[in-house]
């Protein structure tokens, strides 16, 4: 079967389910038409599609920071009617408080929900070392490069314990060699946390690279075209899967679809 053709799994549980979704913008604008997704608990799932097809305006309504025009989103069988803090979102831009310290920016979701600060702290710099800043508690976003602001940015979605994480185009704005790394980082990551992650990025190679499944959506107004799920083993590290066939096979076959999006 080919990667593109490939179908959900059916024992994969949703943790997040889109039904029906539309989103049209003032003005008549139509970002997305009756999209329905189903995002399997304790995967990775990538949105992917032509620029302006609508992926970030999906994630944002999975986020509850915009409404649908119609249909529902569900996460953990509740309905999505704003925020709520079983989803955190990773910003293309970091999203940072200037004035304040990477200790303090990864712990402020726990602040927000009146955690006590001796607590806080301890969950903030567990997750300071996970993502790799570990000595740089005490430092100001302005003193970080851009990799490491961003790496501030997901070290606080993960430190709020949020069943979602959502992550819009996070790597964007790093150069090649950092967005490798935080590539083979997010996989380690998802290994180990088990949540659910929705992904934008617009490269089809980070794409098929970190990926349990791809969405392949359609030019605006967007509808899922089909779904990937490369069958890349990852049991061998993942300095092995850039070098595997597969991995450079699903990389041309999902080209091959998205380019009639182009012409």
């Amino acid at each position: 079967m080919s990667a593109v053709a490939a179908t959900v799994s059916a024992s994969a549980a949703a943790m997040v389910r889109v039904d029906s979704l539309s989103k049209v913008y003032p003005g008549g604008v139509e970002a997305l038409n009756s999209v329905s997704i189903d995002f399997p608990e304790g995967q990775l799932t990538t949105l992917l599609g032509p620029s302006g097809c609508g992926k970030t305006t999906l994630l944002k309504i999975i986020a509850g920071l915009l409404p649908a025009s119609q249909g529902s989103v569900q996460v953990d069988g509740r309905p999505v009617t704003g925020p709520g803090p079983e989803r955190a979102f990773v910003f293309q831009d970091f999203a940072l408080m200037p004035w304040a310290s990477v200790l303090r920016n990864v712990g402020f979701g726990l602040e927000l929900r009146g955690v006590a600060r001796s607590e806080r702290e301890a969950v903030a710099e567990k997750y300071i070392i996970q993502v790799g800043l570990a000595g740089f508690e005490h430092a100001y976003p302005h003193e970080l490069s851009g990799g490491m602001r961003q790496r501030v940015g997901l070290a606080r979605a993960l430190a709020v314990n949020a069943k979602v994480l959502l992550l819009d185009e996070p790597f964007s704005a790093v150069d090649e060699q950092t967005r490798r790394k935080f590539q083979e980082d997010l996989l380690q990551l998802v290994a180990q946390e088990r949540k659910t992650f929705i992904f934008v990025t617009h490269s089809i190679e980070e794409a098929v690279y970190v990926s349990d499944r791809i969405v392949l959506l359609s030019r605006r107004p967007s509808r899922v075209s089909s779904i990937v799920e490369p069958a890349i083993p990852r049991d061998g590290g993942t300095e092995e899967i850039r070098r595997n066939p597969v991995y450079l096979d699903t990389v041309e076959e999902i080209w091959q679809s998205l380019r009639q999006y182009l012409d």
